[in-house]
């Protein structure tokens, strides 16, 4: 197939471009990182592509997302251009990377919520999501299914915490394993280190949402359903790399909504994650 991801030098982009690579298919790519602008791309190009995963936004962890919320905002345009373009080229499908930041925030305070389901987000009665990266990748979804009742195949996928050995130090995980490395001590933790993710695998992210686009899945969650606080991240990663730190929290560090764990019922239906958290862990410690 001929496929094109945006955003392919980034995180997800990578990891993307080396399986669909693996598979024999002619790729395209367009990233800031090799000198392209997704926007001046999708306002004068007429390609026609067999797949898009789109994946091209403007990122930078937590510390972007509540210090610099207007630089997010450009993900809005981002999204409005490729959606413009799209109905242009017609592509025979779209990948389109949402976030589980675009669940109401309303049901991320507290660990006793039961965990996010596909269902929590109604386009049709929208509630607050997760500052303006959340706003982005709701408007996005939005725009996703006006793009399908125009006759435009799309598949949304929610990934949580996406994780990987070749991570930006932006991030929980690597960061995390980058203090192991260093045998920090103390470890500091963002926050007071109760707040709760689910980690979820890039392999996993990359293979369940190519399972979703064959089972014809409109909108899913990328998750594993399992709770890990900070605090226990830290003595998992500090337990593996074989020291004991004491903990430094840094309460005035951005630290993000208290628990954010999704609901996998539905994605297992098609995919089930393969890697799990201390595996990955392993894996990212033992790495260079």
């Amino acid at each position: 197939m001929k496929i094109l991801i945006t955003g392919n030098e980034g995180f997800v982009g990578r990891h993307f471009w080396n399986k669909l690579r693996s598979e024999g298919h002619e790729l395209w790519g367009i990233d800031l990182f090799n000198g392209t602008d997704a926007r001046d791309f999708f306002r004068k190009d007429e390609t026609h592509f067999d797949k898009v995963i789109h994946l091209a936004a403007v990122v930078g962890g937590r510390k972007m997302i509540e210090g610099s919320p207007l630089a997010l905002a450009v993900d809005l345009s981002i999204d409005a251009e490729m959606f413009s373009w799209a109905m242009r080229t017609n592509p025979g499908c779209i990948t389109y990377f949402s976030s589980s930041a675009a669940y109401p925030i309303e049901l991320q305070t507290h660990t006793m919520f039961p965990p996010l389901k596909e269902t929590d987000i109604d386009l049709n009665r929208i509630a607050n999501p997760d500052l303006s990266y959340g706003w982005a990748k709701l408007t996005g979804e939005m725009l996703a299914s006006h793009a399908r009742k125009a006759g435009l195949k799309v598949h949304i996928f929610r990934p949580f915490s996406g994780y990987g050995s070749d991570q930006d130090l932006d991030y929980p995980f690597p960061s995390f394993i980058d203090r192991a490395k260093r045998k920090a001590n103390p470890f500091q933790i963002w926050g007071n280190g109760k707040q709760v993710r689910d980690f979820i695998h890039i392999d996993d992210i990359v293979e369940g949402s190519l399972a979703g686009c064959l089972a014809e899945i409109e909108v899913a969650n990328l998750c594993t359903g399992i709770p890990t606080s900070f605090n226990h991240l830290a003595a998992l990663v500090s337990q593996v790399a074989g020291y004991a730190p004491e903990v430094q929290h840094l309460p005035s560090e951005p630290s993000g909504v208290h628990c954010r764990v999704g609901d996998p019922t539905f994605m297992e239906t098609f995919y089930k994650p393969k890697i799990s958290l201390l595996e990955g862990i392993k894996t990212a410690l033992a790495g260079s």
